[in-house]
């Protein structure tokens, strides 16, 4: 029989890639998307229902389920339902700016809502594998370069303060009650299915907009801010190694390099042809109230017990986004676009 995995954020750039993954590896996915007015699905709508109809493959392997990380309810009977396998709570605001904007709504979706989850599973009598969803922005104000699983958190917004209670919280129910629950402290990954308010995106759809002639600049915050930087294909099959252990535990997953706002930007632009600094605006209005300089990760753990190893370039990742920016953009705007002379 199938394994089951529940995906909370499913539709959003990890949660897509993550149910590819397991579909390839014959799971049956289940997906929480909250009730809008809209639809938000265009990453999964390749690996839904209707297309696997339309292609001749099995039905009923990605059943979306409406529920929301803020109301206990839905996520209890969501748990009971399905009786998950394993459980991937990938579901936040997740915009680190934004989060100072609306820090009681991230602290409620990115931190109580792990509760919620972790509260169920307990409550509900059953024993799925659980992974928590971290990030390197609860390191924050680094205390030690490069970042390890023992290097304490200093988180510097709203976001990564709601990080830190979410992953302090899954070690405690994880020692205090047995379950097995991994936390993934995963550092910058990127995507063509990376939001379009993520600084990454925002660098190489400018970049194709620039070099389509839609555009003349792109303003940007602090260009001097370093990251580690890798593909999101690749990061989400060290989350599912992360449940395949024999005991749980909490793993850094990074590239162990890191470069600038700056270097993105020239490299994006190199991808058409054109000067970053020709284009590239420094806005303050982009800069956050509490910046984060570096991060920059050791994932030397991961190598030796999850046998992982990113296998994506910083050029090649950014090469695969400013291309599908490109073809995207030209989509959108019709087959009249001339792209600028290099």
């Amino acid at each position: 029989m199938a394994k089951k995995a529940l995906i909370t954020g499913i539709t959003g750039q990890d949660g897509s890639y993550l149910a590819e993954f397991l579909l390839a590896k014959d799971y049956e996915v289940h997906g929480m998307v909250r009730r809008a007015s809209t639809f938000n699905r265009e990453r999964i709508d390749h690996i839904s229902d209707a297309t696997a109809r339309a292609a001749g493959l099995p039905e009923g392997r990605t059943i979306l389920h409406y529920g929301d990380l803020g109301d206990a309810s839905s996520v209890n009977r969501l748990l009971r339902e399905i009786r998950p396998d394993e459980v991937y709570n990938l579901a936040a605001q997740s915009h680190v700016k934004v989060s100072f904007e609306i820090p009681e709504y991230t602290g409620d979706v990115a931190g109580l809502g792990a509760l919620r989850i972790l509260e169920g599973i307990r409550q509900s009598g059953l024993s799925p594998k659980f992974y928590q969803a971290g990030t390197s922005e609860m390191f924050g104000k680094v205390r030690e370069v490069p970042q390890t699983e023992t290097t304490p958190f200093y988180p510097r917004s709203p976001y990564a303060a709601a990080k830190v209670y979410a992953h302090w919280l899954a070690v405690n129910y994880r020692e205090a009650y047995g379950m097995f629950v991994a936390n993934g402290i995963l550092f910058n990954h990127e995507s063509p299915r990376r939001g379009e308010n993520f600084v990454s995106r925002k660098i190489t759809r400018g970049a194709a907009a620039i070099h389509l002639g839609l555009q003349q600049t792109l303003a940007l915050g602090n260009l001097e801010a370093r990251r580690d930087w890798g593909w999101a294909e690749d990061y989400v099959e060290a989350m599912w190694l992360m449940l395949q252990q024999p005991e749980p535990d909490d793993f850094v997953i990074a590239t162990g390099e890191a470069r600038s706002v700056r270097d993105f930007c020239q490299a994006a632009f190199a991808c058409v042809g054109l000067d970053y600094r020709e284009h590239v605006v420094v806005n303050p209005a982009y800069f956050r109230p509490t910046e984060v300089d570096l991060l920059v990760g050791d994932a030397g753990k991961a190598r030796r017990v999850l046998g992982w190893r990113p296998r994506t370039s910083f050029a090649e990742l950014v090469e695969r986004m400013v291309r599908s920016d490109v073809e995207l953009l030209k989509r959108q705007e019709g087959p009249g676009l001339l792209p600028r002379s290099p």
